[in-house]
């Protein structure tokens, strides 16, 4: 047998070393891996990042109000990757961070968990709730503790303002056919604000953007904002949650993808080749807020589930009784209230969709009213009698004198805006914008003019206000 050379006697034993201890690493690898069960939920949540609520009625004072855990940017047509948002996520005008941007040096709850579950055997707790399965594994357990020590002032805000709309949720979700426990997403949405709003845009109690919104069919447009309508919102928000579990066949993923968009889901799983919420969320394909949004959920629903548990109290409040009544186009609800004597404040948090605070224009709008103030509304609303002709025929012409606020011309045979104008001694611009007529539009006998020198808060002779 030849005798290697000392060099390459060294070289081959350093091969072998070198194979050995690769075999070592690989077996190591794999005995670590049958010790890890892989994180399994399959739990019914709820969508949208989170920006935090701005409760109208009754107002919450000095509340340590947060934003957005994970504001959803506009999700563009499937065929079409939504643009990147920073790592962090928006808050709310006026609002303190969200629960990730809070603290600059509050652990990230990502690092921690998994640092642990590399350390130590570890295998997921499933918790059966009345509805679905909840996982308690790492991830959700920090945000559990977070919600009922360092951040338990926010979250007593949030489960007290529940009592308003908890009951209506779980009603909406029941009659689709969802798992009632979906509502405590609306918790981690927006803390059960219906008029919160994101930097990004997302609005209401679900937090939906304009596209979404109308595809779900609210109405979003310059007069009218459904999105913060909780009913109509909420019906938007639990169809829109049961299209995407049945896109994905999970609570958790349908979760995600009502917070990043579906096709940040799809290619997440197209690159990882995993259908599990946990293992996309270990990888570098999904933001962090969307990686935190699912283990929010989870603890929020948790504690919802067993408040005493964790200190909290929910409870049912009194409904608010409610009234509605049909108003004219382009009633102004400051002058409504001011006319009716109801505070202007309960009327806007009542009709919190009018963006302006105006009856959108070519129908009469259905407005909700407190139910004490119905009748001193519907007062209010009522036309005055028409002015007689001849009581407006008596004024000279030639007095051209300056009209009294709230006086109303009838239009008589061969009047013009013109001659209406000089009559009154203002300017035929001031009476066209007074009475919203366009350049050329045209007059008839018996049409009723304001000829104000001032916009008037009087009734309009058609039961509207200016």
């Amino acid at each position: 047998m030849t005798k290697l050379p000392p060099s390459m006697a060294i070289r081959a034993h350093l091969r072998v070393a070198s194979l050995g201890f690769s075999l070592i690493l690989v077996l190591s690898a794999s005995a670590r891996s049958d010790a890890e069960s892989p994180l399994v939920t399959e739990f019914n949540e709820s969508p949208t990042a989170v920006a935090l609520p701005t409760d109208v009625e009754p107002p919450l004072g000095g509340e340590p109000s947060v934003s957005d855990f994970g504001s959803k940017p506009e999700e563009p047509a499937l065929a079409e990757e939504e643009p990147e948002l920073a790592e962090e996520q928006p808050a709310l005008a006026e609002e303190q961070p969200a629960l990730a941007e809070i603290d600059e040096d509050l652990p990230d709850a990502w690092a921690e968990a998994f640092a642990a579950g590399s350390r130590l055997p570890y295998r997921p707790v499933i918790v059966e709730g009345p509805s679905y399965p909840v996982e308690i594994n790492p991830q959700v357990q920090y945000f559990l503790d977070l919600f009922t020590g360092k951040r338990r002032d926010i979250v007593t805000v949030w489960v007290s303002r529940s009592g308003h709309y908890l009951g209506m949720i779980r009603e909406v979700l029941r009659a689709r056919g969802l798992p009632e426990d979906l509502a405590y997403t609306a918790m981690i949405e927006s803390g059960f604000k219906p008029d919160a709003v994101s930097r990004v845009g997302a609005k209401g109690m679900w937090q939906f953007m304009t596209g979404t919104a109308r595809r779900y069919g609210l109405r979003v447009d310059s007069w009218v904002d459904e999105r913060y309508d909780p009913e109509k919102s909420t019906v938007a928000a639990a169809a829109y949650l049961g299209d995407l579990y049945n896109q994905f066949g999970s609570w958790a993923l349908a979760q995600a993808a009502y917070n990043a968009g579906e096709m940040k889901i799809i290619r997440a799983m197209e690159k990882t080749g995993s259908s599990d919420f946990w293992t996309l969320a270990d990888s570098k394909y999904l933001r962090r807020e969307t990686k935190d949004f699912v283990p929010q959920i989870h603890a929020a629903t948790m504690i919802g589930r067993d408040p005493d548990r964790y200190g909290f109290e929910f409870g049912e409040a009194e409904p608010v009784a409610v009234a509605r009544v049909k108003v004219p186009p382009g009633t102004d609800l400051r002058r409504l209230a001011a006319s009716a004597s109801v505070p202007f404040a309960q009327l806007r948090s009542l009709n919190r969709v009018l963006v302006r605070g105006v009856a959108p224009p070519g129908r009469p709008w259905e407005l909700r009213v407190p139910a004490g103030s119905l009748e001193a509304v519907t007062v209010a609303l009522a036309p005055r009698r028409r002015t007689a002709p001849t009581e407006v025929a008596s004024v000279s012409i030639k007095s051209r004198r300056v009209a009294s606020r709230g006086d109303v011309h009838v239009v008589r045979p061969r009047d013009t805006v013109s001659s209406i104008a000089k009559q009154y001694g203002v300017s035929v611009r001031d009476l066209l914008r007074w009475n919203r007529l366009e350049q050329q539009a045209r007059i008839h006998p018996g049409d009723r003019l304001r000829v104000a020198t001032r916009p008037s808060v009087e009734r309009d002779g058609q039961g509207g206000f200016r």
